[in-house]
This record gives structure tokens, C-alpha cells and sequence, in this order.
């Protein structure tokens, strides 16, 4: 067995971030080859990711980058915050933000991060993800990903909140110069309301048919008139939308006024193409 000095021990260990004893063995293995021993490392990592994977990651960041026209979020989870608010897991979080922009994503679908791995290029970043995983020992995951390619005149407004757990990014057109304080206004008020759609049509069905089902069956126990009763389930509809369809939100900064309403005094051709919310481990 080739003899492991304690100088190739740290080289390994400042390389990989492994534990002093794995990267002893991981050399006596490998015969004192350090890049057959980071393999050796990366394969063991990979086995004690699969163990992790039932642990529960509900701590993490968002982050928000933006490049050349487009603009990517990433959610990343983990098990502590301790690990949240290391170096070397903020600076993976960066980084997978970065490559959202070189790889052939689709343009403003959220995907999971299994997904973003089964996309050409992807394979580095499960590299990268398995190399955290063995440094930190904790069970890290990619959550969500999501780049908007802007085009024309349309900008992004984007924020983070809560110690970077809740990101919002909202992409509005028509607005010119004055479009990224809009939209940036908008981010930070979804960010605080959380709304299911943009409008009431892009409210997910499923959803609008349990609250109004919900509000059926409290309107029959009301003992109401038919009449009355539907009048009040849309009465009571309205208020879901009012709360749920960001468009229609009363503007947090100033509840006079909805956030449809802020959008008309930006300009008769602005408007608000999408958004999306990112929270940690919701």
C-alpha cells in the first residue's frame, strides 16, 4: 500500500472538502492517485446523497440573476440553516442560477430540479450538486428553476425576501424606462401575497372548483333561498379572486388601489406577462 502523506491528505481534503479519514482512504485506494481518489469520493458521495434523500431539506435560499435579456431563479434546499448560510452553499446556489442561462431551457416553465439534470448539460450540475453534498453531509437538493427569456420592450422587476427564503420575478411589457420600478413594485408585493395566478383564468381549475364547491355547500347550510345562496357563492368567488389573482390584489402599499390599477397608471401599453414565486420548501 503506496504510503499517504499528510500533505496529500490536505491537498485532497482543500480540493473536495471530504473529511480528513475519507480522503486518507479514498488515497490508500487509490494508491496515492488524487484524481482516482476525488472518484472514489464522488461515487461514495453519490451513495450517501440516496440515504440523505429522506431527510428532510426545508431550509435553502432563493436567488435571482439576470444576464443578456434573460432573467433565471433557483430555489435550492438543505437540511440546516447553518448550511444555508455557508460559503460554499451560496456560491453553489450562484452558480446554478449562472448556468441557467447556457442551457436549452424552456422559456418560463418552472422545473423541478430532477428535470433541470435530464437537460443537455445538465449532468455538471448534478456533478457539482453531488461534489456540496459530500462536503456539507447534508441531504442538498435543487428545488425549482425558472429563466425568462425577455424580449421587445419588456423589462423584469425582481426581489427577495425573508433572508433570500421567498423570490418573485414579474416581467412587464409596454413600460419603457419607467417598467422596472413597476415591475419591481409588483415583485415586492407578491412576494407578500403570494397569489395563486396572474387573473382568475390562470388559477389553476382544480383549485377554483374546491372553493367554490366549499362555498356551495356553506351557502345550502345557510338555508338561503337558491337565488340568494348563488348570488352569495359569487359574491364570495369574487372575494377568492381578489385575493388570490394578482391583478386583481389590492396593492399592499396602498390598499385603496389594486395592482390592475397600478399597472393602468404605468401607461395604456403596459402590462404584466407573468410572474413567478419561488419560497423555500413551499
Amino acid at each position: 500500500m503506496a504510503e499517504i502523506t499528510a500533505a496529500a491528505v490536505k491537498s485532497l481534503r482543500e480540493r473536495t472538502g471530504a473529511g480528513m479519514m475519507d480522503c486518507k482512504k479514498a488515497l490508500q485506494e487509490a494508491s496515492g492517485d488524487e484524481e482516482a481518489a476525488i472518484d472514489l469520493l464522488r461515487q461514495r458521495g453519490a451513495a450517501k446523497a440516496a440515504k440523505r434523500a429522506a431527510r428532510t431539506a426545508s431550509e435553502g435560499m432563493v436567488h435571482i440573476a439576470e444576464r443578456d435579456g434573460k432573467a433565471a431563479m433557483v430555489e435550492v434546499l438543505t437540511e440546516t440553516d447553518f448550511v444555508a448560510r455557508s460559503d460554499d452553499f451560496e456560491a453553489f446556489v450562484g452558480s446554478i442560477a449562472e448556468a441557467l442561462f447556457d442551457l436549452p431551457l424552456p422559456d418560463g416553465e418552472v422545473l423541478i430540479g430532477e428535470r433541470l439534470f435530464e437537460i443537455e448539460g445538465g449532468e455538471a450540475l448534478e456533478a457539482a450538486l453531488n461534489e456540496l453534498r459530500v462536503k456539507v453531509g447534508e441531504n442538498v437538493q435543487v428545488g425549482r428553476v425558472v429563466r425568462y427569456d425577455i424580449g421587445g420592450e419588456a423589462v423584469v422587476g425582481s426581489y427577495l425576501h425573508f433572508g433570500n427564503r421567498i423570490g418573485v420575478m414579474v416581467e412587464v411589457s409596454g413600460a419603457g424606462d419607467a417598467g422596472g420600478e413597476t415591475a419591481r413594485g409588483i415583485a415586492m408585493h407578491a412576494a407578500a401575497t403570494n397569489p395563486a395566478g396572474l387573473s382568475p383564468d390562470d388559477i389553476p381549475a382544480d383549485v377554483i372548483e374546491r372553493e367554490r364547491s366549499v362555498l356551495i355547500e356553506q351557502a345550502k347550510e345557510s338555508g338561503k333561498p337558491p337565488e340568494i345562496a348563488e348570488k352569495m357563492v359569487e359574491g364570495r368567488m369574487r372575494r377568492f379572486f381578489e385575493e388570490n389573482a394578482l391583478l386583481w390584489q389590492a396593492f399592499v402599499r396602498d390598499p385603496d388601489k389594486k395592482i390592475k390599477d397600478l399597472v393602468s397608471e404605468a401607461g395604456d401599453d403596459v402590462s404584466v406577462r407573468r410572474f413567478a414565486r419561488f419560497e423555500v420548501g413551499a
